[in-house]
């Protein structure tokens, strides 16, 4: 593209917290999206610039360039802030101009070098990562406010890591030239939302941006009048509210009722209905890219490989000397019935509905005693909570069809995707969902709790199985009687079984079509 192209066109900015076109740049599937997004958007029209935070680890990327030096007013004192550009060569699917961009900040790195985010536990949540958002997201409001005034078209914020910009850019007079540009808000997770104290804690909105008049009634959060909450802020602030699929937008517009298994609005639905009702509130769903895996190494290998590094990090973790023993175990044991797998976060809205008693045993210890009849396996992968690991640990050890790898490695993901029959996600919420398109792309029928975006991309009895409840115990009973249904499908129906592989395998939600919908109704260019 040449200067006069690019001086016409439109410069869309996405603000994230992870980037996985970079290195290590990701955690969760906000990092799929800011990798893909910005590819398939950029064109002749459009150009993309993508900023992140260095984490005192990409601004060291080989190709990383140092840009621009600039202050900016944090904690009642001037910060430094340094801008790196770091050019990619592997940009398979772009056909116009991305630009990778990250800031760089001592206390970017403040979970240590590399970490995007910090755990500090239940009595300080969020703490260490809004102080390290709040600085830059005020970098990013002076950068765009100074040296790319001319340059920024649209804000595109992505959770409440960015959400910060929404109230600097409303309430904040020196960012005044930013009302100029169109904003934008992308809700990937609402059960995260970054809650704050307005004053009185090192970690607040005060202590921050102690120069500015920023407590207004429409960033507080509606249940904690002391604290300030950014994603309610972007929500209310921002011109376009996006939410990941269409069925989660609904969702989310209606109170959560944990009695009846629903997650919706998390206290934030009266300005989710007035954005819906406004016409800024729109559910696109996210998409996948379509490519063959051209991984030819067996499961086995990666697997074992996956976990002799595991337990270099964690020599004395008993779950992966468990996990080597299993699979050791297995490779003399023929399997004749259905490989089941499981990839994700090891979090509540991913596991709560297996670890639900019935009749005083978690439902996995039931659906293992049916598995485990079928001559079957499970296989799950994940990391997070230590709690719920622990727990997820303790029921694999005592069933021979099943082995727990208690981390992530993509290589291994990938594999998973591939020798799999079965995926199985009964997730308590899910704004879109990554890992059952990429299990119906390699072929895998999956079995999923029919809600959010696993509602709109996974279609009962044709690309896998879906249930539904009024209760946490319905939904886990519900779960069991689907999961019976497919491994009866698997066993005596193989005519029903294929034509449901080759339907998944045929699904399709591709990333063009969801930019066609950005375009028109988020960015409205």
């Amino acid at each position: 593209m040449d200067k006069q192209q690019r001086d016409k066109a439109t410069n869309i900015l996405f603000v994230a917290a992870e980037n996985d076109a970079l290195p290590q740049g990701k955690v969760g599937g906000i990092g799929d999206v800011i990798r893909d997004v910005p590819q398939f958007l950029a064109n002749s029209e459009i150009t993309v610039d993508v900023i992140t935070p260095s984490y005192s680890m990409h601004a060291k990327h080989p190709r990383a360039v140092h840009r621009l030096a600039f202050d900016v007013d944090f904690y009642g004192r001037r910060e430094t802030i340094n801008l790196f550009q770091i050019a990619l060569e592997n940009q398979a699917y772009c056909q116009g101009e991305v630009n990778q961009w990250v800031l760089e900040h001592p206390l970017f790195s403040n979970a240590g070098e590399g970490a995007i985010y910090c755990d500090d536990g239940p009595d300080k949540p969020f703490a260490s990562d809004a102080t390290k958002f709040a600085l830059f997201s005020i970098a990013v409001c002076q950068l765009v406010t100074d040296s790319w005034r001319d340059r920024t078209d649209i804000l595109h914020l992505h959770d409440w890591h960015a959400a910060w910009v929404a109230i600097l850019r409303e309430y904040v007079a020196a960012f005044a030239p930013l009302k100029s540009k169109r904003c934008v808000y992308t809700i990937h997770n609402l059960a995260l939302q970054g809650i704050r104290p307005l004053d009185g804690d090192a970690s607040s909105l005060k202590a921050w941006y102690p120069q500015y008049d920023l407590a207004h009634a429409d960033i507080i959060d509606p249940r904690y009048q002391n604290c300030v909450n950014p994603t309610r802020a972007a929500i209310n602030l921002c011109d376009a509210v996006h939410a990941v699929s269409p069925t989660y937008a609904k969702e989310i517009t209606l109170p959560s009722a944990p009695e009846f298994g629903f997650v919706g609005g998390e206290g934030l639905e009266r300005d989710l209905f007035a954005a819906q009702q406004h016409g800024r509130l729109f559910g696109i769903l996210n998409g996948c890219v379509y490519q063959q895996n051209t991984n030819i190494e067996s499961f086995d290998d990666i697997a074992m490989a996956a976990i002799s590094v595991w337990q270099q990090k964690a020599p004395d973790a008993e779950v992966h000397q468990q996990a080597k023993a299993r699979l050791e175990s297995w490779q003399h044991q023929e399997c004749r019935g259905p490989i089941v797998t499981s990839i994700g976060r090891i979090t509540a809205q991913k596991v709560a509905i297996l670890l639900t008693l019935l009749d005083g045993r978690p439902a996995l210890s039931h659906l293992l005693d049916k598995l485990a009849s079928a001559d079957g396996r499970l296989i799950i992968l994940g990391s997070g909570d230590a709690e719920l690991s622990q727990a997820l640990a303790a029921i694999s050890n005592d069933y021979q069809c099943c082995v727990f790898l208690n981390g992530y490695n993509a290589a291994l993901s990938d594999s998973l995707f591939d020798v799999g029959s079965l995926f199985l996600m009964p997730s308590s919420f899910e704004p879109c969902g990554i890992s059952q398109l990429l299990a119906m792309r390699a072929g895998q029928p999956c079995l999923v709790n029919q809600i959010g975006g696993l509602n709109d991309t996974v279609f009962d009895g044709k690309t896998g199985f879906s249930f539904s409840g009024n209760t946490p115990i319905e939904l886990a009973q519900a779960m069991l009687d689907s999961f019976e249904r497919a491994l009866d499908c698997f066993k005596n129906e193989p005519v029903k079984w294929h034509s449901m592989i080759n339907e998944a395998k045929a699904a399709r939600f591709e990333w063009p079509t969801a930019i066609e919908q950005y375009k028109k109704d988020l960015y409205q260019c």
